[in-house]
């Protein structure tokens, strides 16, 4: 069995692989653990503060010192970063924000962490453009949870019939999240984020979302490579 180990971004994505990534890559005898990076270590009350990233500097010691921590073979690290508000001082940020084309801009930046990290049992994945991406695979399932916004949800699902979820652009007010903190002020991206994910499933938001497929199906062929 493979063992993998995901860092996400913050504890929105944290929750969505333990509550749907967890238990489908089981499935695929790959055993999964995640955590979320630590943004601060505060010495006084010897207290780590996890989630976001401030900085590349402290996702590549976290990546490295995991990937020093266990050689074997079978063990690989992945991540579950936001491409929006990615810090600048990511590898391959300046070529690969002069691209155009999303798609292209991903390759860039996980081609250069790949080759920054150096390391063949390191899967760089980078989420276009955030987490909330995945969930306009079928906005309608936000009535899930929130039910008395149906003409707010009714906008958020005309505009994914319009738009690929992974290519909702990245502004500050038009990301995937601010679009729906928007429609819906009471959204909580922490809990609902991945209850809401859930109720789309794995197979509606693979068939909308090609770069996350992309990484999904590297996963679940994981044990394949070990053997």
């Amino acid at each position: 069995m493979t063992r993998l180990h995901i860092f996400a971004e913050g504890q929105t994505e944290k929750r969505f692989v333990e509550e749907l990534l967890v238990n489908h890559l089981f499935v695929f005898e790959v055993y999964v653990q995640v955590s979320t990076f630590t943004t601060k270590f505060d010495k006084q009350k010897g207290k780590k503060h996890k989630g976001g990233i401030g900085n590349y500097e402290k996702v590549r010691r976290e990546i490295n010192n995991l990937l020093r921590e266990n050689t074997r073979e079978c063990f690989r690290v992945t991540t579950m970063i936001d491409l929006y508000g990615i810090p600048t001082d990511f590898p391959g940020h300046r070529e690969a924000f002069l691209k155009k084309d999303a798609y292209e801009k991903v390759d860039a930046l996980e081609n250069a962490l790949a080759a920054d990290i150096e390391c063949s049992r390191f899967i760089p994945y980078v989420q276009l453009h955030e987490f909330e991406a995945l969930l306009f695979s079928d906005p309608n399932k936000l009535k899930h949870l929130y039910f008395d916004n149906d003409r707010q949800i009714g906008d958020l699902v005309a505009l994914s019939e319009k738009v690929n979820p992974e290519l909702i652009n990245d502004g500050p007010q038009t990301s995937p999240s601010k679009r729906i903190m928007a429609a819906i002020s009471s959204y909580d991206k922490c809990f609902a984020g991945s209850s809401v994910a859930g109720a789309i499933g794995l197979n509606k938001i693979r068939n909308k979302c090609k770069h996350f497929d992309e990484w999904l199906c590297k996963l679940e062929n994981l044990n394949k490579d070990v053997l």
